[in-house]
């Protein structure tokens, strides 16, 4: 399974091709049984014509076998499927909220927890094509006090993981740190004087360091907020009106840990431009939409987007992109990426080539996203 999950940074050990993401990438449950709810129409929702009757099958079959894990409590979220612009399912499943008993909907919003990182991602790209900036640059020509280790350091390289600096979320001291505000400025600090664990370029070793420095960097090249050039530039145009940067406001599903427990607390000044958004399944349907037009870069850069830059050891192939982990299943290409944080797992599935996407979105930690992908991806394609 080629995911990308935030359970915890990094517990690399050498597993199978599409298991690997799974731990390589993290930040950082169970409900009571409902049966699943279809939503009705969102006044917002994404484009897409309804699946024909010939599709009914793969809906039922997807539907039992979500109904059958939140029965068994091993599943509480939103899914959604599409294939060739048919909406297959967009449908909540358990509960949002267990002591207010509010059912999950296809409009409830989840953490995102690493999925962040392809805005992040785009939102360099975008500076990009408006020349603020290019992928090649030094790092610290938009940073100030950078440090003597970083000045080899290029934009492309933290976008691909391999600038060789340590990952923050790995320190001793995080956890005991994560509920308590913290400036970029600040959550910098905290790693600026590490040393590098390797020279920039030479290795892969996931870092939502430097995916913080990425946020710093579009603040100083577009002289906006993070959050606000994500608004502006890609929330909007895309319509995408339940995304956002979160603030800790509780207008989100409730983050569960396991089965009885609600997840700890982080305060979302943290995680930033690593992990710091929050949306829904027919949100991150636009936004699936928007990779195969230019409503926000052209297509040479999406194109870097998703080439496999940085090969990731012991998974048979697999790569990573700006923000994608890149590979194939079988013969068919793949982008994905799994999203961890306190209380939330989420993972997002494209199959460009066959034009379906998979988004699951949970508000329980502990979940097996990546079974769960891979079972409804058996279920799409019509594989045993």
């Amino acid at each position: 399974m080629l995911q990308i999950q935030l359970r915890q940074w990094a517990n690399h050990r050498p597993i199978p091709l599409f298991a690997a993401l799974t731990y390589l990438f993290s930040w950082g449950i169970w409900l009571p049984t409902a049966t699943a709810t279809t939503i009705q129409p969102s006044p917002h929702k994404a484009t897409a014509t309804l699946a024909p009757p010939f599709s009914q099958d793969i809906i039922s079959k997807a539907d039992t076998y979500l109904s059958k894990l939140v029965k068994a409590k091993l599943f509480s979220g939103s899914v959604l499927i599409v294939r060739k612009g048919q909406i297959l399912l967009s449908t909540g499943y358990g509960e949002a909220d267990r002591k207010k008993h509010l059912l999950n909907t296809a409009q409830t919003k989840f953490r995102l927890g690493s999925i962040t990182k392809q805005f992040t991602a785009m939102a360099i790209l975008i500076l990009q094509a408006r020349g603020k900036l290019n992928v090649q640059d030094r790092i610290c020509t938009y940073l100030p006090d950078c440090p003597a280790a970083w000045q080899q350091i290029t934009i492309h390289h933290l976008l691909t993981h391999t600038s060789g600096i340590p990952d923050f979320t790995r320190f001793p001291d995080y956890l005991t740190t994560q509920g308590s505000p913290s400036s970029p400025t600040q959550t910098i600090a905290r790693f600026k004087d590490k040393p590098l664990e390797f020279q920039p370029g030479k290795k892969f070793s996931y870092s939502s360091s430097g995916y913080v420095v990425l946020g710093a960097i579009i603040e100083q090249a577009s002289g906006k907020s993070y959050e606000a050039f994500l608004q502006e530039n890609i929330f909007v145009p895309l319509q995408m009106v339940d995304s956002g940067y979160d603030h800790n406001k509780g207008d989100l599903a409730v983050g569960y840990r396991d089965r009885t427990n609600v997840a700890d607390f982080i305060d979302m000044s943290i995680p930033y431009a690593a992990g710091g958004l929050y949306s829904t399944v027919e949100d991150l349907y636009r936004w699936d939409q928007s990779f195969y037009t230019n409503k926000l870069i052209p297509k040479n850069l999406r194109d870097k987007m998703f080439t496999r830059f940085a090969p990731l050891p012991d998974t048979g192939g697999l790569g990573y992109g700006y923000g994608w982990g890149i590979g194939k299943e079988g013969d068919r290409p793949v982008d994905i990426h799994e999203g961890g944080i306190s209380g939330f797992h989420s993972i997002i599935a494209r199959y460009p080539n066959d034009k379906v996407f998979i988004i699951i979105l949970s508000n329980r930690q502990d979940m097996d996203l990546s079974e769960i992908r891979t079972q409804l991806t058996k279920i799409v394609f019509g594989e045993k």
